[in-house]
């Protein structure tokens, strides 16, 4: 069964890729990327198995993603009774989320895109 829209577009934010876009004007557009137009043909034909997991990453990754402003709440907290608030959690709630990103981007066979990075170094020349 095909990707939805919502989830195709799950799916390219997931891996790190820009908005897609519903013309063709601009020179920033998704067109642009040759990764992306791989992760595209991708997703057209992955088996009904594979749709399955990237399913059900998008599950994993879709609660991974609402706890992390979750999170949020805790961050005026330094200590309440006996719980310690962890001061890391949104930064260590984050690393797991990019890290399932990541894990999704390496089922599909591509890089990350743009917006993932690749780990945390960026070079500059």
């Amino acid at each position: 069964m095909a990707f939805s829209e919502h989830e195709r577009t799950d799916i390219r934010r997931y891996c790190g890729f820009p908005a897609y876009g519903a013309g063709t004007a601009g020179f920033q557009n998704w067109r642009f990327y040759q990764v992306y137009g791989l992760l595209e043909f991708r997703l057209n034909y992955l088996s009904g198995s594979e749709e399955a997991v990237v399913r059900q990453y998008l599950g994993t990754l879709r609660q991974l993603e609402d706890a992390i402003p979750l999170a949020a709440g805790n961050l005026d907290t330094e200590a309440a009774s006996v719980w310690t608030h962890n001061a890391g959690e949104v930064r260590d709630r984050t690393r797991l989320f990019d890290d399932w990103r990541r894990r999704l981007c390496g089922f599909l066979g591509l890089p990350p895109g743009p917006a993932l990075g690749d780990g945390g170094v960026m070079l500059v020349v």
